[in-house]
């Protein structure tokens, strides 16, 4: 009878180590990137999973034919490490023999294998499990990972307990139209918007929790920064003094990410020519103000005393950058009547909220605030906005047997990559979009 021990015998070098074998015989596996025929010999890519290693085929020392391999098969290569100090590993693989462990049924109908798929978004996202073989497509969601293993590392430092929420839920966290319904046993049920109401009930059972998954919105907007379905980096705290502690808790989150990408993530930061923001510190300026602001530095008319427009968004970045250094901007203390039932208000104004958005390169990636801990006040509001409050019983429930003062945020994590990076559409940091048209791949 066999046994599993847990312990993986590995018979494969990885690219990080080749740097030990100069000289030595190795076996690597991976799929064949790019064959580079030359007279005598080739260059053969091997993509593993992380690097896109250079090989070299000799007739002198390679045991098989150059005829017998192919772009994308799987293979298992036994090469020499030969040192080469212009390679991106300080080495290249001179191929000894190959295992063919796969072959693809037929050829990709899309060109991955040059350094940017060279293409419309439309086939970009319609080949999606093909063009994410590109290098650099790839590199994009390793530094997607690199930004979640540093926000989840930096809450863990902060004493945060991750959960993980119900997605199919009895009634909407902010209401509206922009929700998913769904035939649950009979019953009516929703795709959750946000983790919010879970989120809040956890912060009376362990004080601080944070949460990384899938939420999703009914709106049917088509622009390039809006998604259905998006993954939102969440957390909610107790015992807070102010709203500001939220603050404070996400620019400690946001550094300690960035650091951890590089000081693990150089090399997709490399490829991607990824200039990383500095951020000693964030400014902030209330929304009131920032209309204002925005109004006298370019002459604009303001229109909308509720909300921002994306320009203004790009507008406010660009004057804030410009006066400050930053490319980050907390906007805080937005109209009551733009915020969710559940925002707290402003003890001095009850018109504004102590709320706010982080605003990145000129897009909103974050909103957060100050949540009503307190029963009455919580049903007081529900009433005023005309809210069925006997709906809410189970949320309800956390208030009307005690919860501290607290507050939170939800982060998309999409939106922020893609911001990172540079990008145009959000879409292109995302694996699989999901938008108002596209269901697969």
């Amino acid at each position: 009878m066999n046994r599993m021990t847990g312990i993986i015998k590995e018979s494969i070098i990885e690219p990080e180590q080749f740097s030990e074998y100069i000289g030595s015989t190795i076996k690597v596996h991976g799929s064949i990137y790019k064959v580079r025929r030359m007279s005598g010999f080739a260059f053969i890519l091997l993509r593993t999973k992380r690097e896109v290693i250079q090989c070299i085929y000799g007739e002198e020392f390679s045991r098989f034919s150059l005829s017998e391999i192919g772009e994308e098969y799987s293979v298992i290569a036994t090469a020499k490490v030969v040192k080469e100090e212009r390679s991106k590993t300080g080495v290249e693989l001179h191929l000894i023999a190959v295992e063919i462990l796969s072959r693809p049924a037929m050829e990709s109908p899309i060109v991955i294998n040059n350094k940017k798929v060279d293409t419309s978004m439309e086939n970009l996202l319609n080949y999606r499990p093909i063009t994410l073989r590109n290098e650099k497509e790839r590199a994009i969601f390793k530094i997607q990972e690199g930004l979640c293993q540093g926000f989840r590392a930096y809450l863990s430092t902060q004493k945060f307990t991750e959960i993980h929420t119900p997605k199919i839920v009895y009634a909407g966290a902010e209401g509206g139209a922009n929700i998913f319904k769904l035939n649950y046993f009979g019953k009516e049920a929703y795709l959750a918007q946000s983790p919010q109401f879970y989120k809040q009930m956890m912060v009376g059972v362990y004080e601080r929790v944070f949460e990384i998954g899938p939420v999703y919105r009914a709106e049917k907007h088509d622009t390039s920064r809006h998604l259905n379905e998006y993954t939102s980096v969440d957390f909610e705290m107790g015992y807070i003094e102010s709203f500001e502690d939220i603050m404070q808790m996400e620019t400690g989150m946001i550094q300690y990410a960035l650091n951890h990408l590089k000081e693990h993530y150089r090399f997709e930061l490399e490829l991607l020519k990824v200039k990383l923001p500095e951020v000693k510190e964030i400014p902030t300026i209330r929304f009131v103000e920032a209309k204002e602001l925005i109004a006298k530095e370019y002459n604009r008319e303001i229109k909308d005393y509720e909300d921002f427009e994306p320009e203004e968004e790009k507008l406010l970045y660009e004057v804030i950058k410009k006066k400050t250094g930053s490319e980050f901007i907390f906007v805080t203390h937005y109209p009551a009547k733009k915020r969710p039932f559940y925002a707290m208000e402003d003890p001095e104004d009850k018109e504004v909220t102590l709320s706010f958005d982080l605003l990145f390169r000129g897009l909103e990636v974050t909103t957060g605030g100050q949540r009503i801990h307190d029963y009455e006040d919580q049903v007081s509001k529900m009433e005023e906005r005309g809210m069925t409050v006997d709906l809410f019983e189970s949320y309800l429930m956390m208030h009307k047997y005690g919860m501290p003062p607290h507050g939170g945020l939800g982060m998309g994590l999409e939106r922020f990559t893609s911001k990172l990076l540079g990008q145009d559409n959000v879409r292109l940091a995302t694996l699989f979009p999901r938008d108002r048209n596209r269901l697969i791949p």
